[in-house]
């Protein structure tokens, strides 16, 4: 079997071996109460209020799953999900566990010292981080200024040491000065972004003291280090495992006045990308996964002041734009954001910035503006943590209900009226749940008094134009990616000799589930043997070769990237003697896939010994040949739906309309052979 390596460099050897000295029934119950049910374990679920036991771990299949909110996995899953910590981390976690040491890969010159600077950078954050902190609480300046700005903001020191505030020092090279002396070279200090190099600089005449200060430190001198903070109160950024990535730096309130700039950030770096991140993610995940929800903030001081009252569940953007990164972030653990800003207009604008992708990434979106005057810092010091709950209970709003008031309030001009209609439709159109965007479709028409067939037509152009420029897209990457398929096997392997050319498959479809769990429990087992080509030669197939050649007759793959990522290396190893599908993927160094294989291996119901049904000959060969075809199906009539759908649309095109109908009747000709097919094999 081909060598794998994990991310981190540890090897797929030392995964094997943690994975195969991991008792699940250990891990698991160092976290959950468990008790024996037949030949597995029962207990609460700990990922949501559960009442009865309904969290299972079976020790023979080392997986564990909640029958009710669907979460579980291998014990790497488990951790990640409920220590909310990452893949590698977890291995970490079983092998200290274990005492089983990590064996990592002899690493080439290029990644040596790629791996050597940014962990040299964790470094050096790392040692400013707590060099901040020490000066806050332990240095004069740091103690009479600093801690004395932390504290007139109300803010407690158990929250200071939580979030390890801290202040850099007035002096040019403090900083610079005290890192060096530790032995951290400057290189390092300039990419990380700690320091800068300053140049000659003389302060234009009538520039105040605050000017001066700030923009050309008195003494600089070229090439010599500058600290970037010097000055003001330190707040670190760590990312979601806990690393230091950035630090923020504000100027202190009696210095604003003529400050261009209130908040220095750390510049990007190698380890820091400003778009990835969000301040508090860290402190904030377990609370986030345990409410299943996540409130979204502008500043430090927000997050802050909400995990004083009581509201652990928050994290800051610190007024950029949303990034699609920073959703997925977000969405790994829950899907419902409350964007919470103050009620002036700059905060109403902060509110719509990229709400339109938080839709389409699948988050539920609520809006709840703050009394105006109050951002979240100053009003929660003036509320307790019940007070705030209950007024986010009160007044949070749904984000189509909040954009329709805010668009429409006060609107008589039918041009503008049109426009803000058009924009809350053209939100509600990404929104990719076709339930709960109709629900809102007909809630917008109620309360706008408009035709909702209209808004329905409107939608669908926009759905229309999405789904053009997606299919442009998918049709591309297709014709970069065609197969070569070899010479055809006899029909006794089940193949249909239909050509559905290029159709899609359907989106989250059950049979396309099915396909894949037999990959994961069957991948490896030999579904036809001695098969003769149309050259004489002798062949075997195995469940995933099969799978892959069939598909691969009329250019079909699945819709899931992780099922085409998992049949493409059941296909690699398959005729690998060592081989075992179901080990494999939930074994596999992408986490996603090893949570994957373990819901596809894992069976909600394990009939007694007495009870099981046992297995006859040919049945594997049913089933799967059977899923094929299904598949087949699946993506034969979603066509027709998509022909019916634009017969309706193409109106008195007659052109359209006759080239429309062609289409239809040969995907219709396909689908009466399939279910030829398919009936056959169920009488068999």
């Amino acid at each position: 079997m081909k060598k794998t390596y994990l991310c981190n460099m540890i090897d797929r050897a030392t995964v094997d071996k943690i994975m195969d000295a991991t008792n699940i029934v250990d891990v698991v119950g160092d976290f959950v109460n468990l008790r024996k049910a037949g030949v597995n374990y029962k207990g609460l679920c700990p990922f949501h209020d559960d009442t009865t036991p309904s969290f299972m771990v079976s020790p023979t299949k080392q997986i564990c799953k909640c029958f009710a909110c669907g979460k579980g996995g291998t014990a790497v899953n488990f951790l990640m999900e409920h220590e909310q910590i990452t893949y590698v981390e977890a291995l970490r976690w079983l092998a200290r566990k274990y005492n089983i040491e990590i064996e990592e890969r002899e690493l080439t010159q290029e990644e040596k010292q790629q791996q050597s600077e940014r962990e040299s950078m964790f470094v050096v954050n790392e040692w400013a981080k707590t060099w901040f902190h020490h000066i806050l609480k332990n240095d004069s300046d740091g103690i009479a200024i600093g801690l004395q700005y932390f504290r007139s903001r109300g803010i407690r020191d158990d929250i200071i040491e939580k979030f390890q505030l801290g202040y850099a020092p007035r002096k040019r090279d403090a900083l610079a000065e005290a890192a060096q002396k530790a032995g951290y070279k400057e290189e390092f200090l300039l990419k990380t972004g700690l320091c800068f190099e300053s140049a000659p600089h003389s302060a234009p005449e009538g520039a105040t003291n605050v000017q001066k200060f700030n923009e050309a430190p008195s003494g600089a001198v070229g090439g010599a280090l500058t600290d970037r903070y010097r000055g003001r109160v330190i707040f670190p950024w760590l990312n979601v495992s806990g690393k230091v990535v950035a630090f923020g730096g504000r100027v202190l309130d009696s210095r604003t006045k003529g400050v261009a700039q209130k908040y220095v950030n750390s510049p990007d770096s190698a380890i820091y990308h400003k778009e990835r991140e969000l301040y508090g993610i860290f402190q904030s995940k377990r609370a986030i996964a345990k409410e299943d929800c996540v409130f979204m903030v502008e500043g430090y001081t927000d997050v802050i002041a909400m995990h004083q009252c009581g509201i652990e569940n928050v994290v800051a953007n610190s007024g950029t734009s949303l990034s699609v990164y920073q959703i997925r972030l977000l969405h790994r653990f829950t899907e419902n954001i409350v964007l919470l800003y103050d009620g002036d207009e700059a905060g109403i604008h902060a509110a719509m910035r990229g709400t339109d992708m938080l839709l389409a990434e699948g988050m539920n979106i609520k809006v709840l503006i703050l009394p105006d005057g109050d951002d979240p810092d100053s009003f929660a010091r003036k509320h307790h943590a019940e007070e705030f709950k209950a007024y986010i209970k009160e007044h949070q709003t749904d984000f189509i209900q909040f954009k329709t008031n805010l668009l429409l309030k006060g609107v008589t001009d039918p041009v503008k009226r049109s426009e803000a209609i058009g924009s809350i439709v053209k939100s509600i159109s990404v929104i990719t749940d076709p339930i709960k965007r109709d629900t809102y479709l007909h809630d917008c028409a109620m309360r706008l008094g408009a035709n909702e067939q209209t808004l329905i037509n409107t939608m669908n152009n926009y759905i229309r134009a999405n789904k053009e420029k997606r299919r442009k897209e998918r049709e591309h990457e297709r014709n970069n990616e065609q197969h070569q398929v070899p010479g055809s096997f006899p029909a006794e392997t089940g193949h249909t000799n239909t050509e559905l050319h290029a159709l899609l498959p359907v989106q989250g479809s059950k049979v396309e589930r099915l396909l894949a769990q037999a990959i994961v429990r069957h991948g490896d087992e030999i579904l036809f043997d001695n098969l003769e080509t149309e050259d004489g030669q002798k062949v075997s197939m195995t469940v995933a070769q099969y799978i892959d050649y069939d598909l691969l007759q009329d250019g079909l793959q699945f819709s899931d990237e992780c099922y085409r990522q998992m049949l493409s290396e059941a296909v690699e190893h398959s005729g690998e003697p060592d081989f075992k599908a179901e080990s494999y993927f939930m074994r596999h160094p992408n986490h996603r896939i090893s949570e994957v294989a373990a819901n596809l291996a894992i069976s909600r119901y394990q009939l007694s010994a007495s009870m099981d049904v046992p297995k006859r000959e040919g049945d594997l060969v049913r089933h799967v040949t059977h899923l094929v075809l299904d598949f087949r199906m699946d993506v034969v009539e979603q066509q027709m739906k998509l022909i019916q759908q634009e017969l309706r649309e193409a109106g008195s095109d007659m052109k359209r309309v006759k080239e429309l109908m062609e289409q239809y009747k040969k995907t219709q000709e396909l689908r009466n052979t399939l279910a030829r097919q398919l009936g056959n094999d169920v009488i068999a």
